[in-house]
């Protein structure tokens, strides 16, 4: 013969289960800090933007219909106005941004904010913001 057998090289240590899963887990943790987190965040913020709709705040409607709100009529459904006198019923969910936002009625208990206190939150206020806990 002129070629002779190739034998397979012995199998080296294939180190332990971790060593094998550690490329994944650093995957991950880099998705988490780079795209799941910060979508989250923006989805909080984006809620709480929800929430806080008063009357007389400019919005943009998901179908890119600019308006200013004329009434909250509850938890779910907003009137605004799109031109003079032409008044539509949206969808709180389907607002996707807030223009300008209007200042609160002075003495209205409905429209402040619990958090409206005006104390700041110190040393905690700052490492719940960072960490991502209550405003």
């Amino acid at each position: 013969m002129f070629v002779t057998p190739a034998y397979a090289q012995a199998a080296g240590n294939g180190g332990s289960g971790f060593e094998a899963f550690l490329p994944l887990i650093l995957i991950f943790g880099v998705f988490y800090l780079l795209l799941i987190r910060p979508q989250q965040k923006k989805m909080k913020e984006h809620k709480a933007t929800l929430g806080a709709i008063r009357r007389g705040d400019k919005v943009v409607t998901g179908g890119g219909i600019i308006g200013t709100v004329t009434k909250v009529l509850d938890d779910n459904d907003i009137t605004v106005e799109i031109s003079d006198g032409v008044k539509v019923r949206v969808q709180r969910g389907l607002i996707s941004t807030v223009l300008s936002k209007t200042e609160p009625v002075k003495g209205d208990k409905k429209s402040e904010s619990p958090g409206d206190s005006g104390k700041s939150g110190g040393m905690a206020g700052i490492l719940g913001m960072l960490f991502g806990g209550k405003k």
